[in-house]
């Protein structure tokens, strides 16, 4: 039976994404510091303390080539291969990576802000990388995009552009984009896997949906809001702000709860049938039957 998810969790979800969000901005002085184009996105944990550095978890994604784990926080990448549960730095950055996106082996795009000691604007535009997350190099708006919400399907691209509001989507890899309005401030977004067109977005307004790559919106529902993935026509999933995860098999028009991954997210993504979402503390939960129950995939 269909479960509805009341406004409180709607506006708790709100609440806690804007927690989030000023957390990974830093404190008062980076925050004055970035206002003045001088981002100290990976100065605060101390050399070799993981911990800290995974309690700020922006996005998650797994290599299709080798399996491994990827985790993009406020202080560089880190990863944990197939089998192994400990997470590892990846290369030297210690960059913001703010929107993350694996788009095949080795390959993966992100946005964000750079390393204190790389200079660069404050933004880093789309970025992307093809040694498996060792090296990035800038693909296009360096200086103009900040991406908080980054998803991809092939050459299709979407980011919900922070600083300025707007949902951009690109055809091309993110060489070029178009510039949409999104229905409300957006919290993620989600791409129909067998329409590269056909998106939800999670908004401050709730759930709505578009099938022509954003021009139009329709909405589906006002009392959700979450991150979302959807890794099967009849399996779109949402997990809300205190982390119980619900499954729609009609696209976002209705939902039913299936199981929680015992805690608020602050990521959540799919590969294959596999579910994977980032807790608080810095470990990531995975779920191989649909969201009912989750184990431990990876820690600091």
């Amino acid at each position: 039976m269909a479960t509805r998810i009341h406004i409180p969790r709607l506006l708790l979800f709100a609440l806690l994404l804007t927690a989030l969000t000023l957390a990974a901005c830093g404190g008062d002085d980076e925050t004055a510091g970035a206002e003045n184009g001088e981002v100290a996105a990976g100065s605060a944990p101390a050399p070799g303390d993981q911990q800290a550095a995974l309690e700020h978890i922006h996005g998650l994604g797994v290599d299709p080539g080798s399996g491994s784990l990827y985790v993009a926080t406020h202080y560089g990448l880190f990863a944990a291969a197939e089998g192994q549960a400990k997470l590892r730095r990846v290369g030297e950055s210690r960059q913001d990576i703010m929107g993350f996106s694996v788009v095949g082996p080795r390959r993966f795009i992100g946005s964000g802000h750079p390393d204190p000691s790389q200079d660069l604007p404050p933004n880093l535009g789309l970025i992307e990388s093809r040694d498996a997350g060792k090296s990035f190099k800038n693909i296009s708006l360096l200086g103009e995009a900040d991406f908080h919400v980054l998803r991809s399907a092939g050459r299709q691209i979407y980011g919900f552009n922070s600083g300025t509001g707007k949902l951009m989507t690109s055809t091309d890899g993110g060489r070029e984009w178009t510039e949409r309005a999104p229905p409300a401030g957006m919290f993620d977004l989600t791409i129909d896997p067998t329409d590269s067109q056909r998106i939800v977005a999670s908004t401050e307004l709730g759930l709505f949906v578009s099938v022509d790559s954003g021009e139009g919106w329709r909405p589906l529902r006002d009392d959700a809001a979450g991150l979302l993935a959807w890794p099967a026509p009849d399996s779109l999933f949402l997990v809300d702000g205190e982390g119980q995860v619900s499954r729609s098999a009609d696209g976002g028009e209705s939902f039913e709860a299936v199981g929680s991954i015992g805690g608020p997210p602050s990521a959540f993504v799919s590969h294959g049938e596999e579910l994977y979402a980032a807790l608080g503390d810095g470990k990531v939960t995975r779920s191989t039957n649909g969201g009912e129950k989750w184990t431990v995939r990876a820690t600091p």
